[in-house]
Protein backbone atom coordinates (compact mmCIF):
# COMPACT_ATOMS: atom_id res chain seq x y z
CA UNK A 1 0.00 0.00 0.00
CA UNK A 2 2.86 2.38 0.79
CA UNK A 3 4.08 2.47 -2.82
CA UNK A 4 0.58 3.09 -4.18
CA UNK A 5 -0.09 5.81 -1.61
CA UNK A 6 3.21 7.56 -2.35
CA UNK A 7 2.65 7.42 -6.11
CA UNK A 8 1.12 10.54 -7.66
CA UNK A 9 -0.37 8.67 -10.62
CA UNK A 10 -3.92 7.25 -10.66
CA UNK A 11 -4.15 3.91 -8.87
CA UNK A 12 -6.05 0.99 -10.38
CA UNK A 13 -6.78 -2.02 -8.15
CA UNK A 14 -8.14 -5.34 -9.44
CA UNK A 15 -9.00 -8.32 -7.30
CA UNK A 16 -11.54 -11.09 -6.81
CA UNK A 17 -14.56 -10.69 -4.62
CA UNK A 18 -13.84 -10.66 -0.87
CA UNK A 19 -10.11 -10.06 -1.42
CA UNK A 20 -10.16 -6.75 0.45
CA UNK A 21 -9.61 -4.49 -2.57
CA UNK A 22 -12.24 -1.93 -1.56
CA UNK A 23 -10.70 -1.57 1.89
CA UNK A 24 -7.28 -1.08 0.32
CA UNK A 25 -8.61 1.55 -2.08
CA UNK A 26 -10.25 3.42 0.79
CA UNK A 27 -7.06 3.30 2.87
CA UNK A 28 -5.01 4.72 -0.03
CA UNK A 29 -7.51 7.49 -0.74
CA UNK A 30 -7.74 8.39 2.93
CA UNK A 31 -3.99 8.34 3.57
CA UNK A 32 -2.78 10.09 0.44
CA UNK A 33 -5.83 11.95 -0.80
CA UNK A 34 -7.95 11.03 -3.74
CA UNK A 35 -11.33 9.68 -4.76
CA UNK A 36 -12.39 6.03 -4.79
CA UNK A 37 -13.93 5.22 -8.18
CA UNK A 38 -16.04 2.11 -8.69
CA UNK A 39 -15.14 -0.43 -11.38
CA UNK A 40 -17.66 -3.11 -10.43
CA UNK A 41 -20.52 -3.76 -12.86
CA UNK A 42 -23.07 -4.55 -10.11
CA UNK A 43 -22.16 -1.84 -7.62
CA UNK A 44 -23.30 0.82 -10.11
CA UNK A 45 -26.95 -0.18 -9.58
CA UNK A 46 -29.10 1.56 -6.99
CA UNK A 47 -31.05 -1.63 -6.21
CA UNK A 48 -28.10 -3.51 -4.67
CA UNK A 49 -26.18 -2.35 -1.64
CA UNK A 50 -25.81 -5.17 0.89
CA UNK A 51 -25.39 -8.05 -1.54
CA UNK A 52 -22.75 -6.26 -3.62
CA UNK A 53 -20.86 -4.93 -0.58
CA UNK A 54 -21.29 -1.37 -1.79
CA UNK A 55 -19.47 1.17 0.42
CA UNK A 56 -21.58 2.28 3.34
CA UNK A 57 -22.06 5.66 5.04
CA UNK A 58 -18.91 5.34 7.14
CA UNK A 59 -16.74 4.66 4.09
CA UNK A 60 -18.33 7.54 2.18
CA UNK A 61 -17.52 9.83 5.09
CA UNK A 62 -13.85 8.82 5.14
CA UNK A 63 -13.14 9.60 1.47
CA UNK A 64 -15.01 10.76 -1.65
CA UNK A 65 -16.51 7.99 -3.80
CA UNK A 66 -17.87 7.99 -7.35
CA UNK A 67 -19.94 5.76 -9.66
CA UNK A 68 -21.63 3.78 -6.89
CA UNK A 69 -25.38 3.10 -6.82
CA UNK A 70 -26.25 5.72 -9.41
CA UNK A 71 -27.87 3.58 -12.14
CA UNK A 72 -31.48 2.37 -12.10
CA UNK A 73 -32.09 -1.36 -12.42
CA UNK A 74 -34.11 -0.80 -15.59
CA UNK A 75 -31.34 1.15 -17.32
CA UNK A 76 -28.89 -0.24 -19.83
CA UNK A 77 -25.32 0.15 -18.60
CA UNK A 78 -22.22 -1.21 -20.30
CA UNK A 79 -18.47 -0.82 -20.26
CA UNK A 80 -18.93 1.99 -22.77
CA UNK A 81 -21.20 3.86 -20.37
CA UNK A 82 -18.65 3.34 -17.59
CA UNK A 83 -15.77 4.64 -19.68
CA UNK A 84 -17.69 7.77 -20.57
CA UNK A 85 -18.45 8.41 -16.89
CA UNK A 86 -14.93 7.69 -15.67
CA UNK A 87 -13.26 9.96 -18.26
CA UNK A 88 -13.82 13.29 -16.45
CA UNK A 89 -12.86 11.70 -13.13
CA UNK A 90 -9.34 11.08 -14.40
CA UNK A 91 -8.70 14.84 -14.33
CA UNK A 92 -10.09 15.55 -10.85
CA UNK A 93 -8.75 14.45 -7.47
CA UNK A 94 -6.40 11.51 -7.91
CA UNK A 95 -8.62 8.52 -8.73
CA UNK A 96 -8.20 5.23 -6.91
CA UNK A 97 -10.12 2.97 -9.29
CA UNK A 98 -11.15 -0.35 -7.79
CA UNK A 99 -13.30 -3.28 -8.83
CA UNK A 100 -13.64 -6.86 -9.86
CA UNK A 101 -15.05 -6.33 -13.35
CA UNK A 102 -11.98 -7.06 -15.43
CA UNK A 103 -13.55 -5.84 -18.65
CA UNK A 104 -13.93 -2.33 -17.20
CA UNK A 105 -10.31 -2.26 -16.09
CA UNK A 106 -8.79 -3.62 -19.30
CA UNK A 107 -10.97 -1.29 -21.37
CA UNK A 108 -9.59 1.59 -19.31
CA UNK A 109 -5.94 0.57 -19.58
CA UNK A 110 -5.90 -1.20 -22.97
CA UNK A 111 -8.73 0.51 -24.89
CA UNK A 112 -12.21 -0.48 -26.02
CA UNK A 113 -13.35 -1.36 -29.52
CA UNK A 114 -15.99 0.91 -31.06
CA UNK A 115 -18.61 -1.76 -31.71
CA UNK A 116 -21.99 -0.75 -33.21
CA UNK A 117 -25.00 -1.07 -30.86
CA UNK A 118 -26.73 -4.46 -30.81
CA UNK A 119 -30.33 -4.27 -32.10
CA UNK A 120 -32.97 -5.06 -29.43
CA UNK A 121 -34.30 -8.02 -31.41
CA UNK A 122 -30.90 -9.72 -31.39
CA UNK A 123 -30.57 -9.15 -27.64
CA UNK A 124 -34.04 -10.66 -27.17
CA UNK A 125 -33.01 -13.66 -29.27
CA UNK A 126 -29.90 -14.12 -27.14
CA UNK A 127 -31.92 -13.84 -23.91
CA UNK A 128 -34.34 -16.51 -25.12
CA UNK A 129 -31.60 -18.88 -26.21
CA UNK A 130 -29.67 -18.46 -22.95
CA UNK A 131 -32.85 -19.26 -21.02
CA UNK A 132 -33.69 -22.37 -23.03
CA UNK A 133 -30.33 -23.72 -24.23
CA UNK A 134 -27.76 -22.27 -21.87
CA UNK A 135 -24.77 -20.13 -22.77
CA UNK A 136 -22.72 -23.10 -24.05
CA UNK A 137 -24.86 -23.21 -27.18
CA UNK A 138 -23.98 -19.60 -27.98
CA UNK A 139 -20.31 -20.13 -27.11
CA UNK A 140 -20.10 -22.92 -29.69
CA UNK A 141 -21.26 -20.59 -32.47
CA UNK A 142 -18.79 -17.71 -32.06
CA UNK A 143 -15.38 -17.59 -33.71
CA UNK A 144 -12.40 -19.39 -32.20
CA UNK A 145 -10.42 -16.17 -31.73
CA UNK A 146 -13.13 -14.72 -29.54
CA UNK A 147 -13.62 -17.99 -27.62
CA UNK A 148 -9.93 -17.89 -26.69
CA UNK A 149 -10.19 -14.31 -25.34
CA UNK A 150 -13.36 -14.34 -23.26
CA UNK A 151 -14.35 -16.09 -20.05
CA UNK A 152 -16.36 -18.96 -21.51
CA UNK A 153 -17.86 -19.79 -18.11
CA UNK A 154 -19.40 -16.33 -17.79
CA UNK A 155 -22.85 -16.24 -19.46
CA UNK A 156 -22.86 -12.44 -19.71
CA UNK A 157 -19.54 -12.34 -21.56
CA UNK A 158 -20.57 -15.19 -23.86
CA UNK A 159 -23.87 -13.50 -24.65
CA UNK A 160 -22.15 -10.21 -25.44
CA UNK A 161 -19.70 -11.92 -27.81
CA UNK A 162 -22.50 -13.82 -29.54
CA UNK A 163 -24.61 -10.66 -29.92
CA UNK A 164 -21.69 -8.81 -31.54
CA UNK A 165 -21.07 -11.69 -33.96
CA UNK A 166 -24.78 -11.99 -34.77
CA UNK A 167 -25.25 -8.23 -35.24
CA UNK A 168 -22.09 -7.39 -37.18
CA UNK A 169 -20.95 -10.62 -38.78
CA UNK A 170 -17.52 -10.08 -37.19
CA UNK A 171 -16.09 -11.68 -34.07
CA UNK A 172 -15.52 -9.64 -30.93
CA UNK A 173 -11.79 -10.43 -31.19
CA UNK A 174 -11.69 -8.79 -34.64
CA UNK A 175 -13.31 -5.63 -33.30
CA UNK A 176 -10.91 -5.60 -30.34
CA UNK A 177 -7.92 -5.83 -32.70
CA UNK A 178 -8.98 -2.40 -34.05
CA UNK A 179 -9.16 -0.85 -30.60
CA UNK A 180 -8.46 2.86 -30.11
CA UNK A 181 -5.76 4.00 -27.63
CA UNK A 182 -6.71 3.58 -23.94
CA UNK A 183 -7.88 6.39 -21.70
CA UNK A 184 -5.33 5.46 -19.04
CA UNK A 185 -2.24 3.75 -20.52
CA UNK A 186 -0.37 1.50 -18.06
CA UNK A 187 2.64 3.81 -17.94
CA UNK A 188 0.43 6.62 -16.58
CA UNK A 189 -1.02 4.58 -13.71
CA UNK A 190 -0.07 2.40 -10.77
CA UNK A 191 -1.67 -0.96 -11.60
CA UNK A 192 -2.18 -3.32 -8.68
CA UNK A 193 -3.55 -6.88 -8.81
CA UNK A 194 -4.57 -8.60 -5.57
CA UNK A 195 -3.86 -12.32 -5.71
CA UNK A 196 -5.93 -14.23 -3.17
CA UNK A 197 -5.19 -17.96 -2.82
CA UNK A 198 -8.20 -20.23 -2.53
CA UNK A 199 -7.37 -21.19 1.06
CA UNK A 200 -7.51 -17.52 2.01
CA UNK A 201 -10.53 -16.52 -0.07
CA UNK A 202 -12.83 -19.47 0.75
CA UNK A 203 -13.36 -18.65 4.47
CA UNK A 204 -13.57 -14.94 3.67
CA UNK A 205 -16.36 -15.54 1.16
CA UNK A 206 -18.32 -17.70 3.59
CA UNK A 207 -17.98 -15.20 6.44
CA UNK A 208 -18.92 -12.27 4.24
CA UNK A 209 -22.00 -13.96 2.78
CA UNK A 210 -23.30 -14.82 6.24
CA UNK A 211 -22.61 -11.24 7.37
CA UNK A 212 -24.57 -9.96 4.37
CA UNK A 213 -27.56 -12.09 5.34
CA UNK A 214 -27.34 -10.78 8.91
CA UNK A 215 -27.17 -7.22 7.53
CA UNK A 216 -30.37 -7.53 5.49
CA UNK A 217 -29.48 -9.25 2.20
CA UNK A 218 -32.70 -11.30 2.32
CA UNK A 219 -34.83 -8.18 2.54
CA UNK A 220 -32.85 -6.67 -0.32
CA UNK A 221 -33.46 -9.73 -2.52
CA UNK A 222 -37.13 -9.78 -1.48
CA UNK A 223 -37.47 -6.24 -2.78
CA UNK A 224 -35.86 -7.26 -6.07
CA UNK A 225 -37.51 -10.65 -6.71
CA UNK A 226 -39.03 -9.58 -10.02
CA UNK A 227 -35.65 -8.24 -11.12
CA UNK A 228 -33.81 -11.44 -10.15
CA UNK A 229 -36.13 -13.44 -12.39
CA UNK A 230 -35.56 -11.09 -15.35
CA UNK A 231 -32.75 -11.04 -17.97
CA UNK A 232 -31.69 -7.50 -17.00
CA UNK A 233 -27.94 -7.03 -16.34
CA UNK A 234 -28.81 -5.74 -12.87
CA UNK A 235 -30.26 -9.17 -12.04
CA UNK A 236 -26.82 -10.79 -11.96
CA UNK A 237 -25.87 -10.00 -8.36
CA UNK A 238 -23.91 -12.99 -7.08
CA UNK A 239 -25.94 -14.92 -4.53
CA UNK A 240 -29.27 -13.33 -5.45
CA UNK A 241 -30.75 -16.37 -7.29
CA UNK A 242 -29.90 -18.69 -4.40
CA UNK A 243 -31.43 -16.41 -1.76
CA UNK A 244 -34.46 -15.86 -4.00
CA UNK A 245 -35.00 -19.62 -4.07
CA UNK A 246 -35.35 -19.56 -0.28
CA UNK A 247 -37.78 -16.65 -0.40
CA UNK A 248 -39.93 -18.61 -2.88
CA UNK A 249 -40.04 -21.50 -0.40
CA UNK A 250 -37.95 -23.84 -2.54
CA UNK A 251 -35.09 -24.41 -0.05
CA UNK A 252 -34.37 -23.67 3.59
CA UNK A 253 -32.18 -20.72 4.53
CA UNK A 254 -29.04 -22.70 5.38
CA UNK A 255 -29.20 -24.48 2.02
CA UNK A 256 -29.66 -21.16 0.22
CA UNK A 257 -26.71 -19.60 2.03
CA UNK A 258 -24.49 -22.58 1.26
CA UNK A 259 -25.50 -22.41 -2.41
CA UNK A 260 -24.80 -18.67 -2.52
CA UNK A 261 -21.36 -19.28 -1.00
CA UNK A 262 -20.60 -21.88 -3.68
CA UNK A 263 -21.77 -19.51 -6.44
CA UNK A 264 -19.54 -16.76 -5.05
CA UNK A 265 -16.55 -19.10 -4.84
CA UNK A 266 -17.03 -20.11 -8.47
CA UNK A 267 -17.26 -16.47 -9.50
CA UNK A 268 -14.07 -15.65 -7.58
CA UNK A 269 -12.28 -18.55 -9.28
CA UNK A 270 -13.22 -17.16 -12.71
CA UNK A 271 -12.01 -13.73 -11.64
CA UNK A 272 -8.66 -15.07 -10.41
CA UNK A 273 -8.11 -16.99 -13.63
CA UNK A 274 -9.02 -14.01 -15.81
CA UNK A 275 -6.89 -11.54 -13.85
CA UNK A 276 -3.88 -13.88 -13.93
CA UNK A 277 -4.19 -14.19 -17.70
CA UNK A 278 -5.01 -10.60 -18.68
CA UNK A 279 -3.19 -8.66 -15.92
CA UNK A 280 0.04 -10.60 -15.65
CA UNK A 281 2.02 -7.38 -16.09
CA UNK A 282 0.35 -5.59 -13.16
CA UNK A 283 2.04 -5.38 -9.77
CA UNK A 284 0.82 -8.44 -7.87
CA UNK A 285 0.24 -8.56 -4.12
CA UNK A 286 -0.66 -11.82 -2.43
CA UNK A 287 -3.44 -11.45 0.13
CA UNK A 288 -2.54 -12.97 3.48
CA UNK A 289 -4.93 -14.69 5.87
Amino acid sequence: MARAAACTRPVVIAGPTASGKSGLALAIAEAAGGRVVNADALQVYDCWEVLTARPGAEDLHRAPHALYGHVGADQDYSVGHWLREVTPLLDGPRPVIVGGTGLYLTALTEGLAEIPPVPPEIRAEADARIAHEGHAALLAEIDAGTRDRIDGANPARVQRAWEVWRATGRGLAVWQAETAPPLLPPERAFLLRLDAPREVLTPRIAARLRAMVAAGALDEVRGNLALVESPRPAARAIGAPELAAHLRGEVDLDTAIDAAIVATRRYAKRQRTWFAKRMAGWDGVTVAQ
